[in-house]
């Protein structure tokens, strides 16, 4: 029997590598994603004690804008739309990376088994 990996296998392991990284990086944006959404749940409710004449700033880049309730509840509201829909994707992106990993896992598993006949 010969110590060295075929090609093949070794193809497969570099797939299965490269796959599991990818999951990882989602599983990292994933977490960004979750963050930003729960700031941004935080502020709305802070909007929301707030009268709706009361002067609000927001953050431009490096500025503070000063911005009106209403326009800023809506900016809010617009970027916790956008994440929701890019937690959706990546969701998504999740479970087309789980079942390519478990799919080469079992190709692996296969290569291996017919290698130690």
């Amino acid at each position: 029997m010969s110590s060295e990996i075929p090609p093949q296998v070794q193809n497969q392991l570099a797939q299965l590598q490269q796959v599991q990284q990818q999951a990882q990086s989602l599983a990292m944006q994933k977490n960004q994603m979750s963050s930003m959404q729960k700031e941004i749940e935080m502020a709305l409710e802070e909007l929301e004690k707030l009268s709706d004449d009361a002067v609000v700033y927001r953050a431009v880049g490096d500025l503070q804008i000063q911005s009106n309730k209403e326009e800023t509840v809506a900016k809010l509201n617009e970027r916790l739309e956008t994440l929701s829909l890019r937690l959706q994707s990546i969701s998504r992106q999740e479970e087309r990376i789980s079942k390519r990993f478990t799919q080469l896992q079992e190709q692996l598993q296969q290569s291996m088994g017919t290698q130690g006949q």
